[in-house]
C-alpha cells in the first residue's frame, strides 16, 4: 500500500472518550505559540530602547526563533512518532516555560537573540505534536475537520489574545513581562494533559536517523540565512557558498530519506499532489503575510502614535476574521470545492495587501481594520482547509511526519518573509535623510531602527526632533507599503498555483458512527 493512500479508520475507534476536552489542552499550546510571536511584535519598541539592538540584530531577534523551527520541526515530527507525541509535547511544553523566563531577563541582544533560538527549539516539539495528536484523537472525518478548524481558530485567537494581554503587559510593567505569561498556560497544559491525553506513536518506527537530523536542521538554517543576507547586505562569495552548502546538505537529506527503509520524513507524500499543493500554499501565503504581521504593529505603536494596547486592540479584526472563518471552513469546502476555499481566500487576502500599498502615516482607522478583516477571513479558510487536506493525505502511523511538513512549511515561510519583506522595509526605512545638523551619533542611532530615531530625537531641539521622527516615519511607512505590494503579489500569485494544484481535492466525508 502507498504510503499517502487512505485507510479505513475502524468504527469503535470514531468516538474516542474525553477527545474534546483533550483538544481543548492540546490548543492551549497552539495558544501560546501564537501568543509569543504576536507579543514580540508589540514589544519591540520597548526592547530596541531598552537593548539598542542594531537593525540587524532586531530582524535576528524577530526571525531568529522561526529559523531554528523550521530547521527542527521535521525532526521533531518524527521523534514524536518514534517516543510518542505526548511525551514529546510535555517536554516541550516545560522547556518553553522554562526558556521564557530567559528570554523576559536577557539584558543584551546578543543574549536575546540565544534566547529566542532556544525557545525555538522547545516551541519545535509543540506543533507537529498538537496537529498529530488531533489526527489520532478524531477519526470520524467531519469531527476532525472541526478539530482542526478549533485548532487553527484558536491559534488566530492567539493573535487576537497576544496584542491585548501583552499591550496590558506593556503599559503597565517591563517588556519581559510578556514572555512570562508563558509560565502559567504551560503549567495548565502540562498538569491537564499528563491525565487527559491519550499517548500514540507509530507502531514501528524504526531508528531515529541522527545524520538526517543533521542534515535537515544544517540544510534549512544554512539556506534561510543566506537568504536573509542576500536581501540586507547583496551577495558575496561567502554567502554563496554558504547557500550551496545549505542547498547540497537538504538534497543529501532527500536522497537519504530515499535509501532508509525508515526515514525521518517519508518523501512519498509529496507524490500525493493535494498534499503537495497544500504545503507549498501555506509557505508562499505566510511569506506573503509575514512582513504585514511583523511591521503593522510598530506602525500603529511608532507611527501613528498608539499605545500598546491600543494598538493591540487595532488588530483584533484579523483574528475574529480567522476564527469565524476557520470554524466555518470544512462546512464550507465540502459545500463548495476545496480548490474554491483556499484559492478564494488567498486572493482575498492579495486584494487586502495591495490596498495595504496604499496606506500612509494618517490613514484612518476603519480602512485598516477592515482590511485586517478580509485579511483574517482569507487566512481563516485557507489555513484550516490545506491543513485538514495535509493531515488526510496520509495515513494515521505518519501523522506526526505530516503535520511536522506542515509546520515547516509554515515557519519557513515566516522566516523568509520576515527576512525578504523586513529587508525591503529596512533598506527603504535607512534611505531618509536626517535634519541638517544632526549630530552623527544620533544620525546613526536613528537609521539603525525606528524605535531608536523616537529615542535618540529626545537628544535635539523640539522643530529638530519632530522633523528627524516625522522623516522617519514616512520612510518606515513607504517600506512598509513596498512590501504589502510585494506580498500581494506573492498572495495572488499562490492563489494561481493554489486552483490548479487542489483541482480535483475533496475533503473526506466519512460515516459518523452513532
Amino acid at each position: 500500500m502507498s504510503s499517502v493512500e487512505q485507510r479505513p479508520e475502524p468504527a469503535f475507534e470514531t468516538h474516542r472518550p474525553g477527545r474534546w476536552i483533550a483538544l481543548a489542552v492540546l490548543v492551549l499550546a497552539v495558544l501560546l505559540v501564537a501568543v509569543d510571536a504576536t507579543v514580540l511584535g508589540l514589544a519591540t519598541p520597548f526592547l530596541s530602547e531598552d537593548l539598542e539592538p542594531t537593525g540587524t540584530q532586531l530582524l535576528w531577534i524577530g526571525d531568529v526563533y522561526s529559523f531554528v523551527i523550521a530547521g527542527l520541526l521535521v525532526s521533531m515530527g518524527s521523534l514524536g512518532d518514534r517516543i510518542g507525541r505526548k511525551k514529546l509535547l510535555l517536554c516541550g511544553a516545560t522547556a518553553f516555560g522554562a526558556v521564557s523566563v530567559l528570554n523576559a531577563y536577557a539584558h543584551t541582544p546578543e543574549m536575546m537573540i540565544v534566547a529566542r533560538a532556544l525557545l525555538g527549539v522547545a516551541g519545535a516539539t509543540l506543533m507537529p505534536s498538537t496537529l498529530a495528536l488531533i489526527r489520532n484523537l478524531f477519526h470520524d472525518p467531519r469531527e476532525r475537520s472541526l478539530a482542526i478548524g478549533i485548532w487553527g481558530a484558536m491559534a488566530s485567537a492567539g493573535a487576537a489574545v497576544g496584542p491585548v494581554v501583552g499591550g496590558f503587559l506593556l503599559e503597565h510593567f517591563w517588556w519581559g513581562s510578556v514572555f512570562l505569561i508563558n509560565l502559567p498556560v504551560m503549567a495548565v497544559l502540562v498538569v491537564v494533559g499528563i491525565k487527559m491525553i491519550p499517548e500514540s506513536k507509530n507502531p514501528a518506527p524504526g531508528p531515529w536517523d541522527l545524520p538526517s537530523v543533521g542534515l535537515s536542521l544544517v540544510g534549512m538554517f544554512a539556506v534561510v540565512y543566506a537568504v536573509k543576507e542576500l536581501a540586507a547586505h547583496g551577495g558575496s562569495w561567502k554567502l554563496a557558498l554558504v547557500g550551496a552548502a545549505g542547498l547540497l546538505a537538504l538534497v543529501w537529506f532527500v536522497r537519504r530519506q530515499f535509501r532508509l527503509p525508515a526515514p525521518l520524513l517519508d518523501m512519498r507524500l509529496f507524490h500525493h499532489r493535494g498534499f503537495s499543493g497544500a504545503v507549498l500554499a501555506d509557505l508562499l501565503t505566510i511569506l506573503g503575510l509575514s512582513g504585514l504581521v511583523f511591521f503593522l504593529s510598530q506602525f500603529l505603536q511608532l507611527v501613528q502614535g498608539r499605545g500598546p494596547l491600543e494598538a493591540g486592540l487595532a488588530e483584533l479584526p484579523a483574528a475574529v476574521g480567522a476564527v469565524t472563518a476557520g470554524l466555518l471552513a470544512g462546512t464550507v469546502a465540502r459545500r463548495y470545492s476545496v480548490r474554491s476555499v483556499v484559492a478564494g481566500g488567498l486572493g482575498a487576502i492579495g486584494v487586502a495587501l495591495a490596498a495595504v500599498a496604499a496606506v500612509h502615516r494618517d490613514t484612518d482607522y476603519p480602512l485598516i481594520g477592515a482590511l485586517l478583516l478580509i485579511v483574517g477571513v482569507g487566512a481563516g479558510f485557507a489555513f484550516t482547509v490545506t491543513s485538514d487536506v495535509i493531515l488526510s493525505s496520509v495515513p494515521k502511523e505518519h501523522a506526526g511526519s505530516a503535520s511536522a511538513v506542515s509546520e515547516t512549511a509554515y515557519e519557513l515561510g515566516a522566516a523568509l518573509g520576515i527576512a525578504l519583506l523586513g529587508s525591503i522595509v529596512t533598506g527603504a526605512y535607512q534611505s531618509f535623510n536626517a535634519p541638517e545638523g544632526t549630530p552623527p551619533a544620533v544620525s546613526s542611532a536613528a537609521h539603525e531602527s525606528l524605535g531608536g530615531a523616537v529615542e535618540s530625537s529626545h537628544l535635539l531641539p523640539g522643530p529638530q526632533a519632530a522633523e528627524l521622527v516625522s522623516a522617519a516615519q514616512d520612510a518606515f511607512t513607504e517600506g512598509l507599503r513596498l512590501a504589502a505590494g510585494v506580498g500581494a503579489a506573492v498572495l495572488l500569485a499562490t492563489a494561481v498555483v493554489a486552483w490548479f494544484l487542489l483541482r480535483g481535492q475533496e475533503l473526506d466525508e466519512g460515516i459518523v458512527h452513532e
